[in-house]
């Protein structure tokens, strides 16, 4: 059986692509660069991480972007010997406005140079672009409507493309208004049987998350809507271990099997809580005999595993766990915010054999942040580095990292007081404006820590529980007996449903506000998770309703 979710951790609004023998899945990255990851299959089994895309500035900008803004809901397509990505980026995402522009970038293969963009339109996000059987391309997106007696979600709008003059052109035709669930969003369509699909995601991206269907003998429609209304959701099912499940895609094997591919959710918590995020799960799926597309388990609900196709198994080799930073890039599992690689901010030349980061503005800034993690990708795992810092004020800081945005946040930091003491302490932002420090204990405000000596720092998390650890020798480990909160690390936590999209990460920060850009040497990263897809799948209890 394939065991879902099949790309784990922060991994949503997935697009999928067949050429040949390959398979590949896109995602969105939202403020993380470099934008977009790609991962590839040939089986639908296993997975690996192939490429970001949008991995320089003419590509990507995102300085500014807020939180949750940046990179939504790309689309992968292949036609006329080029691979297609269309992708938002998102500059404002708050309040009645949204400021929101769509490129267009090609490439010849997968994992190359992609072109420089081409700019589409800002009417709306999550575009996609269908490649019609007469030659001609089209531009789907849903529309924003601004004003105060309006619903927001205007419907999907369509538009042709050009590829010679490389611009939107003719008319635009609002196809698809949506059903009583409204939100209506992540357009894709198909053609088969004579009909044109669409395929929407409605209900926002949380608890009433759902994908439904719609077919016209026209492009320009009118869209009927498919007799079950959604043909994939788990709002009507608490008790799914599979939540928040829509923004849907789908594929067809090479023997004319069906999958589709949607984002989920898995709360461990009983407020809901979702540290991984949204991420990528399948279903095998079939046409049918009245030309809908149906989930093979009969129903609309998600499962947890799903026949796996007739293709032969292939499994990559597996990423080592410790990465020592004695490399010329760093591997695709790190990613940093907003701006491309700078090495005035980050550099793997400066000090070789090290990670160095020089500390810029402060933790949550949305301009120039000195912060390089990776994603959680199972409930339970340790992430361990060791750094080098000396600071020489309160106002430099560097250390390991459980991030989520500039509000939920866990800060193992080593600083200095105003006698210019070296020292360990936690600081936290809880899902709100307030930051705090979460003292040691009750007696002790702050770890000593002795001048010009490396610190071995670690973070251990189970579920809803975080643990951070010191050592220095990597030997003998002090574990702080603090336990912390690690559910708000959360799309749910803090501002909640419908503010936050993205997932939990942890690495390695340096943040310097006093301007003189302190510089902190990380000599390795390890993440180790300690459960997998297999566990829970196994167990589906053991993360539901954990406190």
């Amino acid at each position: 059986m394939i065991t879902n979710p099949i790309l784990p951790g922060f991994n949503p609004d997935p697009s999928i692509v067949r050429l040949n023998d390959d398979y590949y899945i896109a995602t969105s990255t939202f403020e993380w660069y470099p934008g977009v990851q790609i991962h590839h299959s040939k089986d639908l089994v296993n997975w690996r991480l192939l490429a970001h895309p949008l991995d320089r500035t003419e590509l990507l900008d995102m300085r500014g972007d807020p939180d949750s803004a940046g990179i939504w809901a790309p689309c992968l397509s292949y036609s006329d010997g080029l691979f297609y990505l269309i992708y938002t980026d998102v500059k404002r995402h708050e309040g009645s406005f949204k400021d929101m522009h769509n490129y267009l970038t090609t490439c010849a293969t997968i994992d190359g140079r992609w072109s420089d963009p081409v700019y589409l339109n800002s009417s709306g996000f999550d575009p996609s672009l269908f490649h019609d059987d007469d030659g001609r391309k089209w531009l789907v997106n849903m529309h924003w409507d601004f004003r105060p007696d309006q619903h927001p979600f205007n419907g999907i709008v369509l538009q042709e493309y050009s590829p010679t003059q490389k611009k939107l052109i003719g008319p635009i035709q609002n196809i698809f208004k949506g059903t009583d669930l409204r939100l209506t969003e992540a357009p894709h369509l198909y053609k088969r049987f004579g009909y044109y699909y669409l395929l929407t995601a409605e209900g926002g991206t949380g608890y009433s998350h759902a994908a439904t269907m719609a077919r016209s003998h026209t492009l320009t429609g009118p869209y009927e809507v498919d007799p079950i209304k959604h043909i994939l959701t788990a709002k009507d099912d608490p008790s799914l271990p599979l939540q928040r499940a829509g923004h849907a895609d789908w594929v067809e094997t090479q023997h004319g099997e069906v999958y589709l591919v949607h984002l989920c959710g898995r709360p461990i918590s009983n407020e809901r809580r979702c540290p991984l995020g949204r991420e990528t799960a399948i279903q095998k799926a079939y046409w049918s005999e009245d030309g809908w597309l149906r989930l093979a388990n009969g129903g609309n609900k998600p499962d947890l595993q799903t026949p796996p196709p007739k293709l032969p198994l292939h499994p990559w080799p597996k990423a080592p766990a410790r990465t020592n930073f004695d490399c010329q890039q760093l591997p695709l599992d790190f990613q940093w915010l907003r701006i491309a690689w700078q090495e005035t901010m980050f550099s793997l030349k400066d000090r070789p054999g090290y990670l160095r980061l020089y500390g810029h503005e402060s933790i949550g800034s949305w301009f120039k942040q000195a912060l390089i993690a990776r994603r959680q990708q199972a409930f339970k795992f340790t992430a361990t580095t060791e750094v080098e810092f000396e600071p020489d004020t309160l106002q430099q800081q560097a250390g390991l990292i459980c991030y989520y945005n500039a509000h939920k946040l866990h800060y193992l930091c080593i600083t200095c007081n105003e006698a210019g003491e070296k020292n360990l302490t936690i600081l936290s932002c809880e899902g709100n404006q307030l930051w705090k420090l979460n003292y040691p204990s009750v007696a002790v405000k702050e770890i000593a820590l002795p001048r010009n000596k490396s610190v071995h720092l670690r973070a251990e998390v189970d579920y809803a529980t975080l643990y951070f650890s010191w050592s220095l020798d990597g030997i003998q480990w002090q574990r702080i007996a603090l336990p912390l909160d690690y559910t708000l690390i959360s799309d749910e936590a803090g501002r909640g449903e419908g503010k936050s999209f993205t997932g939990a990460f942890v690495g390695m920060a340096c943040h310097d506000i006093s301007g003189r850009r302190q510089a902190a040497d990380f000599r390795y990263f390890e993440y180790i998770e300690h459960d997998g897809v297999a566990d829970y799948a196994t167990h589906p209890q053991r993360y539901r309703n954990t406190q």
